[in-house]
């Protein structure tokens, strides 16, 4: 099934990156090194292991370090080319490896002749979504916790169909809509939702204008997850969760024409592709994280 829903959302194969040297210690043997496990390509989660580096930046900002040595981030829907990853080590000189983001191409649909009611809100109901909006951009942006469970392999949430994907989009009367940003799992009101990693709530709402029931999980390090369009929530904010609790329940509240879960993986604020997360990142996938570093 995944290989279908990466065909669907327009996946490439990952690019090579390379590594550029900016001044080199005595004893290269000793030079700060990383290696990254992830997509390459936009929407991508990348996790990376560092060794010989007291410091890490991300074009220009800093990525903190785990514990055990990792690094996490992302890059969003359009995000591509050339990135600067800079490594500083004990000494202070500093190592830039550069990443070559691929882009991608996703479903675009175009649909006229729609009631123009149908497709903008009315000025009440637009001011209702901003204010939520804004309660959602909190909640993301106070989900920087040290916790690491984004390390244990990721698990699906829910069974069902695979019924829409990252990235896609849908063009009305020839105005783009914003793009679709979630895994959508069809499947009937009360199908069990499971928390695919551990981690703790920051975000329960039963009825927001857009996503109806949502639920915003925090996995450590900026790395976040969303639950959007449900019919019951079993969780409250500040919960602790563990992988394969009982979170919600699929439904189809707020604006949808039928049931399903629309699952979304963050990165601090940048949104990333849940099915990449599932090929690289899952017990099944082929190149998973080590069993050493969950």
């Amino acid at each position: 099934m995944l290989s279908r829903i990466l065909r669907m959302s327009g996946v490439i194969a990952m690019a090579l990156s390379s590594f550029m040297v900016v001044s080199a210690p005595t004893n290269t043997e000793k030079a700060p090194n990383i290696t990254l496990n992830g997509a390459h390509v936009s929407g991508g989660l990348i996790i990376g292991e560092v060794k010989g580096a007291v410091a890490v930046e991300l074009n220009g900002n800093a990525l903190p370090i785990t514990d055990s040595g990792h690094v996490v981030f992302g890059f969003g829907r359009d995000v591509s080319g050339p990135q600067s990853l800079v490594l500083t080590d004990i000494t202070g000189q500093r190592f830039t490896r550069v990443i070559d983001i691929k882009p991608r191409n996703y479903k675009i649909d175009r649909v006229d002749g729609v009631p123009q009611k149908t497709v903008t809100p009315d000025p009440e109901q637009q001011a209702r979504a901003r204010k939520e909006a804004a309660k959602v951009w909190k909640a993301r942006n106070n989900a920087i916790s040290e916790r690491v469970d984004f390390l244990a392999p990721i698990k699906m949430p829910a069974s069902g169909r695979i019924s829409g994907v990252y990235g896609s989009q849908r063009i009305f009367n020839g105005t783009p809509r914003n793009p679709h940003f979630g895994l959508d799992i069809a499947a009937p009101t009360g199908t069990p939702v499971l928390a695919p990693w551990s981690g703790r709530v920051v975000l329960a709402e039963d009825d927001l204008f857009y996503s109806g029931g949502t639920l915003i999980i925090e996995h450590g390090y900026g790395v976040t997850s969303t639950y959007i369009h449900l019919h019951k929530l079993h969780v409250q904010v500040g919960d602790e969760l563990q992988q394969g609790d009982r979170i919600a329940e699929i439904g189809a509240t707020g604006r949808v024409t039928g049931p399903h879960l629309d699952w979304r993986i963050n990165w601090r604020h940048e949104r990333l592709d849940p099915a990449l997360a599932i090929e690289f990142f899952s017990e099944a996938a082929t190149n998973p994280v080590p069993a050493a570093d969950r």
